[in-house]
């Protein structure tokens, strides 16, 4: 594609980057056929070609961003399913990004939205403030019908929706058709993960490779039990699991709305955490959330141009690891029962678009013993996307739902995946248990069975 940035343009090593990215598209329109705003909306400014026109003139023009143009970013889920499909290597990443970050610093939004956005920052990174607001979430709900009513109050409606999403298991399952306790009432029976976690024996085989497992933000909060399960199965598969205090949120819920200063901030704290303990021989950096994998996978990129920080920052991304790519290469414990289950496999976006990671989780779950069946359309996103399902709520509403339809369509026992974001998603449209991968391979090989399965 041609551009006419000027050379003025270029000295900012971010502007300069984005015209690289723009050059490279041929317009060709591969990325529209796999693009779910563009197959839900039809519209070519909904699509990542009609996007990239859009942030080209934006950029090259240095425009006050229009309401027009917001909108169609906005509606971006960053699920990179065009990465994935372009034939001419697209790195559509770090354009959606800069150009959200270009959004929030030169556009002034309603101040509904600037409130909403202002309190997702605020809380969402931080496990306390979020069980708080969870544990408070209860008191709207009888407002919900009225705000979902209200356009400007949709995001609103969307929080306590998602805060009440029924359960029939710890995770999820048992949507709309089962009735639950709800995501709140849950949180209240639990002990704090990091409690559980001190009580699980932390070394597997002497002289084990150490590794720590990313605390997370909401995965904690949501679903503890997740990083229960991991740690119990990266100790019987002979890893010694060390703490990394100091750690903080990954920085990618912030980073996706264009926050990119206090995404930034968050890298930075986590780097200081981890090189303490990569000093001393620490060899892996172990996600269960995949959403925060692939922030962390990016750390070299977004800390590029900080002198301080570029290298480090660069191996911490070198030693992140999706848990299920850690053990399809250390090789899973064995198994100790015949699950005998049916699993419906929903490949997470950041996973098999943001980390390519495609066919680990998959082999690791046969070699488990569960039968695994994919769905029709299996790259469209779920519409979780970090905080898409709250701020683009009528969009993530249908993805949600088709994505649930298309899961219960393999007639399963049982949906996993492996990013708390869509397994919260998905559990708000379906009937079916839902849990995260580590849970059934945990399960498989000696663990406690999840709660809610057959």
């Amino acid at each position: 594609m041609q551009t006419f940035f000027t050379d003025q343009q270029r000295a900012d090593p971010d502007t300069a980057e984005a015209e690289a990215v723009i050059r490279t598209c041929v317009h060709c329109g591969f990325c529209n056929a796999t693009c779910p705003t563009y197959a839900l909306l039809g519209d070519e400014l909904d699509g990542p070609r009609g996007r990239i026109y859009l942030i080209k003139d934006m950029l090259e023009n240095q425009r006050t961003p229009s309401a027009e143009v917001v909108k169609h970013i906005d509606r971006c889920l960053s699920c990179l399913a065009c990465k994935t499909t372009c034939p001419s290597g697209v790195d559509y990443r770090p354009l959606i990004d800069h150009a959200r970050a270009y959004v929030e610093d030169r556009y002034e939004r309603a101040w509904t939205d600037r409130t909403f956005r202002t309190l997702l920052a605020a809380v969402l990174p931080y496990p306390s403030r979020f069980r708080m607001a969870l544990a408070l979430a209860p008191l709207g709900r009888p407002f919900s019908g009225l705000f979902e009513r209200v356009a400007a109050l949709k995001p609103l409606a969307a929080m306590l929706r998602l805060s009440h999403g029924s359960r029939s298991s710890p995770i999820g399952g048992g949507g709309p058709r089962s009735g639950g306790g709800g995501l709140a009432a849950a949180l209240y029976d639990r002990q704090s993960p990091k409690v559980a976690l001190r009580q699980l024996p932390q070394r597997g085989s002497s002289g084990a490779s150490k590794v720590v497992i990313l605390e997370g933000c909401a995965e904690p909060v949501l679903a503890p039990e997740i990083r229960q399960a991991a740690a119990r199965l990266l100790i019987r598969a002979g890893f010694e699991i060390v703490r990394a205090p100091g750690e903080a949120c990954c920085g990618a819920i912030v980073h996706h709305m264009g926050r990119e200063a206090q995404a930034m901030a968050f890298a930075r704290t986590n780097v200081d955490a981890w090189m303490r303990l990569i000093d001393q021989g620490l060899s892996a950096i172990v996600v269960t959330a995949s959403g925060c994998g692939t922030s962390l996978k990016t750390y070299g990129h977004l800390l590029r141009h900080d002198p301080a920080y570029a290298e480090k920052a660069a191996r911490v991304s070198a030693l992140a690891r999706d848990i299920t790519e850690l053990l399809a290469e250390a090789g899973l414990p064995p198994r100790t029962i015949e699950p005998g289950l049916t699993v419906a496999y929903h490949a997470a976006c950041s996973l098999q678009h943001g980390q390519k990671i495609t066919a680990a989780p998959k082999a690791l779950l046969a070699k488990a013993g569960f039968t695994v069946r994919e769905p029709r359309d299996a790259h469209l996103c779920c519409g979780s996307a970090g905080t898409y399902n709250i701020l683009q709520p009528d969009i993530a509403r249908q993805l949600g739902a088709a994505k649930a339809e298309r899961l219960e369509a393999t007639a399963p026992d049982v949906i996993c995946a492996g990013n708390i974001g869509c397994l919260i998603q998905i559990a708000a449209y379906s009937g079916t248990p839902i849990l995260h991968t580590v849970q059934l391979l945990d399960w498989a090989t000696g663990g406690p069975k999840p709660a809610g399965l057959p």
